[in-house]
């Protein structure tokens, strides 16, 4: 192969942190294919050394399916914005959390899927820094395929045929499952709040809360925290005892990737299986990041009646 690859983190089971890829390389069928199974087989990679640019990210990003406009997203960057979109926090304007311990963050965000809130989930995207701050501001990875695994055999049997209805919220402290003891929203970025002034435009979905990945059919544990409200056709009190069990699992920071970003930085994961969450930075520093979104339909969300 015309790059290298290693585990992100021994025995974390998921991740590969890939090296040594020239940009003139992407466009090659068997490095095209090499990549693509790497994806599939270790859902979530690290690129290192590629050209620092837009062009580059897209070109990636093509590798893995089309790039598709984020449905939430206003793009201003120069270039195909059609492909590409910025994520901001400015002091002046972000979403600003407070923790329990009174320390305030920006750029924070809870664990989930992207577009879990559609009947369509898209499946990947590649992040890029352009501005990083001075601490702060990773982001986390869980994988689906081993929180699977880990849950005991009687709730694996008990969730087989379950589906989870989800809907858009931006309040990022009133989730109902996988809450962050003690976390206030102070602020909430005027996106947002535009966003949730026009919910008629995001009817709640229906997504099963098990599947098999469909290149391999292995078992995916298909559940995000956020945007969650509980389980289709359960009475309110079994839908929470079984969905706060399965959070239980699902969220275990110590199997979980917390990559620290480095300029040049390109990240792409499998959104079908992994779940992801952003730490926060300090609310008087700035992150500016641009993100593709890679289209696809694992063909089992559907819209709410």
């Amino acid at each position: 192969m015309p790059f290298t690859s290693q585990p992100l983190r021994d025995a974390l089971g998921f991740g590969v942190l890939v090296t040594g890829l020239a940009a003139r390389d992407i466009a090659l069928p068997d490095v095209r294919q090499q990549l693509h199974d790497l994806w599939i087989d270790c859902g979530l990679i690290v690129f290192r050394g590629l050209p620092d640019d837009p062009d580059t990210q897209i070109a990636l990003s093509e590798v893995f399916g089309r790039p598709d406009v984020h449905p939430l997203k206003q793009t201003t960057n120069q270039g195909d914005i059609q492909k590409l979109v910025d994520i901001f926090f400015r002091p002046e304007r972000g979403d600003i959390v407070k923790l329990a311990d009174g320390q305030r963050l920006g750029a924070w965000l809870p664990w989930h899927f992207d577009l879990v809130y559609m009947d369509r989930i898209n499946h990947g995207g590649i992040l890029r820094p352009v501005t990083l701050p001075e601490s702060g501001g990773d982001t986390g990875f869980i994988d689906g395929l081993a929180a699977y695994q880990r849950l005991p055999d009687r709730l694996k049997e008990e969730i087989e045929d379950l589906h989870v209805i989800y809907r858009f919220d931006g309040d990022l402290a009133g989730l109902h499952f996988g809450r962050t003891p003690g976390l206030v929203l102070e602020r909430m970025n005027v996106g947002t709040s535009e966003i949730m002034d026009r919910l008629d435009r995001f009817p709640a979905v229906s997504h099963p809360l098990v599947f098999n990945q469909p290149e391999t059919g292995r078992k995916v544990l298909n559940f995000s925290p956020w945007f969650s409200l509980g389980i289709e056709g359960m009475d309110q009190q079994e839908s929470a005892r079984i969905l706060e069990d399965v959070t239980r699992h699902l969220i275990d920071e110590n199997r979980a990737y917390f990559h620290r970003w480095l300029p040049g930085d390109m990240v792409l994961w499998d959104n079908w299986r992994m779940i992801h969450c952003a730490t926060g930075i300090p609310i008087d520093q700035q992150r500016h990041m641009q993100r593709t979104t890679i289209a696809g339909d694992y063909g089992l969300g559907r819209k709410v009646q």
